[in-house]
């Protein structure tokens, strides 16, 4: 990947980024798309022309898809633009089209006209070295209009476990994990679905690595919570968190397996 768009002969640009595995499942990104339309549903909804990008839908257009009809639930003027650095991805993917939605060639120079009010790129820099990522947040938060919001994360293959950064114009602002309760373990099991600023920095004496180890302490010391249900466990592990930690959400997120914190409280020491 390059910090600018290439040009190819004839002054075509060529996108920005690299082809990714392009593995996808159909409700595969429900966690984030649920909590993208109880944080931002607002924001869409005011805009006169609310756009959201899925960057990097990959190999079929089903993320793009339940993107636009869940947005639409909350606010229904949305359009969906899923962009995709494969031709022929682009390709498969246009006999889906219809009202609201379409499929562009591109990459992180996000080829939409004008600025979209939301960027969701889950699964893509996951596949890109760790000193890249600062770059590509910067080049894809210039390209947000006001308001507007990057979502960048990284889930299991059937949506089960999740966590993400919420970026706006400014940059990184919390950071998201969320998960199926019922086959969460332990909490630091969310280690592995790290977003690839974060998942090697899971080493003492780092932030994250302290977060998830009193995360573990606070689900351990919530044992007895079990007896009514994983959700309720959960919920009691959260809250003693939130003596320590800088929790942005409350019990209406938490019933959903959802955490968000603040960025600064994990942002890597170097």
């Amino acid at each position: 990947m390059t910090a600018r768009a290439a040009h190819r002969p004839g002054g075509a640009v060529r996108p920005v980024g690299a082809v990714t595995r392009g593995t996808t499942n159909p409700n595969r990104l429900r966690r984030m798309d649920r909590w993208i339309a109880a944080v931002h549903g607002g924001e869409l909804r005011r805009a006169a022309d609310p756009v959201a990008v899925d960057l990097g839908y990959g190999a079929a257009p089903w993320t793009a898809v339940e993107l636009l009809d869940r947005l639409r639930t909350v606010a229904p003027r949305t359009h969906v633009v899923g962009v995709e650095i494969e031709p022929a991805r682009v390709a498969a993917a246009q006999p889906y089209e219809r009202e609201g939605l379409v499929f562009r060639h591109g990459g992180f120079e996000v080829p939409v006209p004008g600025r979209p009010l939301l960027i969701r790129a889950a699964n893509v820099l996951r596949q890109y070295d760790e000193p890249e990522v600062a770059a590509v947040w910067e080049r894809l938060c210039a390209r947000l209009a006001p308001g507007g919001l990057l979502v960048e994360g990284t889930c299991d293959e059937i949506g089960r476990r999740h966590v993400w950064v919420a970026l706006g114009p400014e940059g990184p602002r919390t950071v998201t994990f969320a998960a199926r309760l019922a086959s969460l373990e332990r909490p630091s099991d969310l280690a592995e679905r790290l977003p690839k600023a974060l998942i090697h920095r899971n080493v003492p004496g780092e932030p994250v690595h302290a977060f998830l180890r009193d995360f573990d302490r606070a689900w351990a010391a919530a044992a007895p919570y079990a007896s009514y249900g994983a959700r309720q466990r959960w919920i009691r592990a959260v809250r003693d968190l939130t003596a320590d930690w800088p929790v942005a959400d409350g019990p209406v997120r938490w019933r959903q397996g959802e955490v968000t914190v603040r960025w600064p409280a994990l942002a890597p020491r170097t």
